[in-house]
């Protein structure tokens, strides 16, 4: 029969195995749900990246649907820039080209859903640096500063469309409101997403910042609070549409960022978010409907 040291050395026993096991138990728990995390966050980024680049026939849009036509760089590998210095995860920094707004090109796409002349081709200057823009929406005005000395072929195209009254009466189709992707997209007479002017064009910064096919101008980076930037249906196919984004955003550096959004503007623009989704979802049209009146330069 044990004796009462050897029962409590036994109880000690059984009691330090029950503790380990526990522990053990802590440990994976705390593994796994290590593992779900990150699981969930390298979903949550594919599923921004597939909402911004699944296929859905549009002309224009920051979905980046599947085109008509397509623009294809004649830029050789040999050409290309080198890959772009800067932070993981942010917009590369801007090296401009011997070539930058020296040809703009606006090849005829599909029929325009509003006729309007195409802009000006060839060179065009990239000189001033900035220029002023005022957005007169319904909502309240939205003041813009478009970078000339970036991306001068987009701006070249936006103020010409702005000044031929093109942006006149339309709505501004969508907004977005999840946590990674945050705009407001206008600039489309069809008011669905799918109109453009009749006319396409060549991404500028960041997409020229990256060599052809350099697989970190698929990953995502972050578009911040303030950008202005182009919607469009793959590469070399803008048009007239563009979004603004009012709150941090992660897309790939597939979109001609060529602005920033004053501060009126970011007001303007955070109260129509406020509003919210119409249907109560994260992107659709905005509860608040937004009639753009005029884009003209200052």
């Amino acid at each position: 029969m044990p004796t009462n040291e050897e029962r409590r050395a036994n109880a000690k026993r059984n009691l330090d195995q029950q503790v380990e096991q526990r522990a053990q138990a802590a440990r994976k728990q705390r593994l796994m749900l290590m593992i779900a995390g990150a699981v969930v966050a390298v979903l949550l980024v594919a599923g921004v990246v597939f909402v911004v680049l699944r296929d859905n026939g549009d002309s224009g849009n920051v979905n980046a649907g599947k085109s008509t036509t397509s623009e294809t760089s004649e830029t050789s590998d040999a050409d290309s820039p080198a890959s772009p210095a800067g932070e993981p995860g942010k917009l590369p920094k801007f090296t401009a080209s011997p070539t930058l707004g020296s040809n703009c090109q606006y090849p005829k796409a599909r029929a325009a859903t509003k006729p309007v002349e195409p802009p000006r081709s060839g060179k065009v200057p990239t000189d001033p640096a900035e220029v002023s823009v005022s957005m007169v929406t319904d909502q309240g005005p939205i003041g813009l500063m478009l970078n000339n000395a970036q991306s001068p072929c987009t701006v070249n195209s936006f103020i010409s469309l702005g000044a031929k009254d093109f942006f006149a009466d339309t709505q501004c189709h969508r907004l977005t409101t999840s946590p990674m992707l945050s705009v407001l997209q206008c600039g489309d007479p069809a008011g669905d997403g799918t109109g453009g002017p009749g006319y396409q064009f060549a991404n500028e910064y960041p997409t020229d910042q990256y060599p052809l096919d350099d697989p970190a101008a698929q990953q995502p980076v972050l578009y911040p609070r303030g950008t202005l930037a182009m919607a469009n249906a793959g590469p070399g196919t803008n048009g007239s549409q563009f979004f603004l984004v009012y709150q941090d955003s992660m897309l790939p550096p597939q979109y001609t960022v060529f602005g920033t959004i004053q501060q009126d503007g970011l007001d303007t623009l955070d109260k129509i978010a406020a509003a919210g989704v119409t249907g109560g979802g994260s992107d659709g049209p905005p509860v608040t409907k937004v009639t753009v009146k005029s884009i003209r330069a200052d």
